[in-house]
């Protein structure tokens, strides 16, 4: 990298080559080895460590960082920018699901392509990337559409790369280049003139043995391949020929349909983020020394882009920020030495050098993920046990649980099945259904009286289904075991439905039913709500599986 600017923000630098590192290295270090991987001071990396952790960035438990979700606002302002998951996100759900192979979605950065979208088929074995991964353009199908335009510099950066990292080690999310791979990357020129005549181009086991891909690209009105276009699959069910033949007249006019897309696409109105200056300094009075201002306000620049917010103005970032011209223009400047800003004229926009901070691994993140730090908080303020929960069909499925520590416990474990309507958690499901969905559920379930409490009575139940809607949580009284006691609520996406459940379940003894009111329940909605909060985040471009 080029020597820093004068007016670079040292903090700041130092932060994202935290974030950088925590990434490369799947989301999880002790602040040890981001010591030796970053080469930065112990007390420097505590500082940033405490700041990104005050912002929501990150986790710590003891001497370990964890990515937290929160950091996906980074690349979501990214993706927001570019528009183009959002717009042809459900054209490659589509193809997925009609060539049933994986498809993916990918940008040009640098000598390199970087993933923006994935829609994946669900096998024992699984070909996916993930979002924000970096891949050599040499070694993909995207890469020849877009190295057909590159620029003497690109060209020039390219082999120097080439030079100076043969095996591109530089490029965490594939293999060394080593074997036929590394030897067929040599010839990327003359794969590149055959993309340039064909308008498409393929990946044969370059990225790793089995791999195979095709891609053909998407281009501007001016023919600039903005995108590509890719199908994945795997040599045990196509040779790269045979996955050519069945997938290229698809493709091609998935493209197409794609392109006409773009075209008719009308920017949407841009919505003006929360001034954040304010925060900061809220948080430097509280923290003092550990708080690093100049870092966290840096980062808080790059979440004034998004949707609608493609471009802005040096002014424009101030006011959305609620930062000082000169403290967002050094941030700035920073920002674009790093490669996470570029600038056109006297405007800035964000490059896809963001989502490397953090979009990877977070990318993967499951709800039970996001659920399991703020159940082990919940646990730790009631002090019994709190779980996660999913409708399975008739049933609930536990996908994250905490316990706590009694002689006299709720004993459940991952993946326990119970019967949705006798539990809390399931009730809460099933309260969010619509009616005719609800009642043909209950219809074709047995309601067996599993203790004497227990609602058995069709009517009843729907009665019991109704108020639980309409007070917006569930609590089951030894109707699932005589001596249980648990209160639920639910969890909802950001379309506002029921996605999950979470439950603090206890012995009668523990807690009556007004106590379980009073003192559980809203520390229920709290958790319900900052387990939500995360998932809106993360689940915004990125599928979020229950577990």
């Amino acid at each position: 990298m080029s020597t820093a600017p004068a007016e670079a923000v040292g903090p700041l630098m130092r932060g994202v080559a935290v974030l950088r590192a925590l990434s490369d290295a799947d989301g999880r270090l002790s602040l040890g080895e981001l010591v030796r991987t970053t080469g930065l001071a112990r007390s420097t990396v505590d500082r940033i460590a405490a700041t990104l952790a005050r912002m929501g960035y990150l986790r710590l438990d003891g001497s370990t960082a964890t990515l937290a979700p929160r950091l996906m606002e980074l690349a979501n302002a990214y993706l927001g920018t570019l528009r183009l998951p959002a717009l042809l996100g459900p054209y490659a759900v589509r193809l997925a699901e009609e060539l049933d192979e994986s498809v993916s979605l990918a940008v040009p950065d640098g000598d390199g392509i970087r993933f923006v979208h994935q829609s994946t088929r669900r096998r024992a074995m699984s070909l996916t990337f993930r979002i924000g991964d970096l891949l050599p353009a040499e070694r993909t199908a995207p890469g020849p559409l877009f190295a057909a335009h590159w620029t003497p510099e690109q060209w020039q950066a390219w082999h120097h790369r080439r030079a100076a990292d043969p095996a591109g080690l530089a490029f965490p999310a594939a293999p060394p280049a080593e074997g036929p791979a590394g030897a067929r990357a040599d010839d990327f020129e003359e794969r590149i003139e055959a993309a340039r005549t064909a308008n498409w181009a393929v990946d044969d086991q370059l990225i790793e043995p089995g791999l195979i891909a095709v891609a053909a690209p998407l281009r501007d009105p001016a023919g600039t391949p903005v995108c590509a276009l890719s199908v994945v699959s795997h040599t045990s069910r196509h040779s790269a020929e045979s996955l050519r033949k069945a997938v290229l007249p698809r493709l091609r006019a998935a493209a197409t349909a794609m392109e006409a897309e773009l075209a008719r696409d009308r920017a949407p109105a841009a919505a003006t983020p929360h001034a954040l200056a304010t925060w900061t300094s809220a948080s430097k009075q509280e923290l003092g020394s550990e708080f690093v201002e100049s870092l966290a306000r840096g980062l808080t620049v790059l979440t004034a882009f998004g949707t609608g917010r493609a471009e802005l103005t040096l002014s424009a970032v101030a006011d959305a920020t609620g930062l000082a011209r000169a403290t967002a223009r050094r941030a700035l400047i920073t920002l674009g030495h790093l490669g996470l800003v570029a600038t056109e004229g006297r405007t800035f926009r964000l490059t896809p050098r963001v989502l490397a901070l953090g979009c990877p691994p977070l990318s993967r993140t499951t709800l039970s993920d996001i659920a399991a730090p703020h159940l082990a908080a919940l646990v730790r303020t009631v002090h019994d046990s709190a779980s996660l929960a999913v409708l399975d069909g008739d049933a609930i499925q536990y996908t994250a649980r905490v316990a706590t520590t009694r002689i006299m416990s709720v004993n459940i474990t991952l993946g326990t099945r119970l019967p949705a309507y006798a539990a809390s958690m399931g009730r809460v499901l099933l309260a969010d259904l619509d009616a005719g969905e609800r009642a043909a559920r209950l219809g074709r379930t047995e309601l067996s009286p599993l203790t004497p409490h227990t609602v058995t009575s069709p009517d009843a139940l729907a009665s019991v289904l109704e108020r639980v809607a309409d007070q917006g949580y569930a609590i089951v009284d030894e109707e699932l075991e005589e001596g249980l006691r648990s209160v639920a609520v639910p969890v909802r996406d950001a379309g506002g439905r029921a996605v999950a459940a979470v439950n603090v379940a206890m012995h009668t003894t523990r807690r009556t039913v007004p106590e379980c009111l009073a003192e559980v329940l809203p520390e229920l909605r709290a958790t319900a709500a900052a387990i939500e909060a995360d998932l809106h985040v993360v689940s915004r471009y990125c599928r979020t599986p229950p577990s």
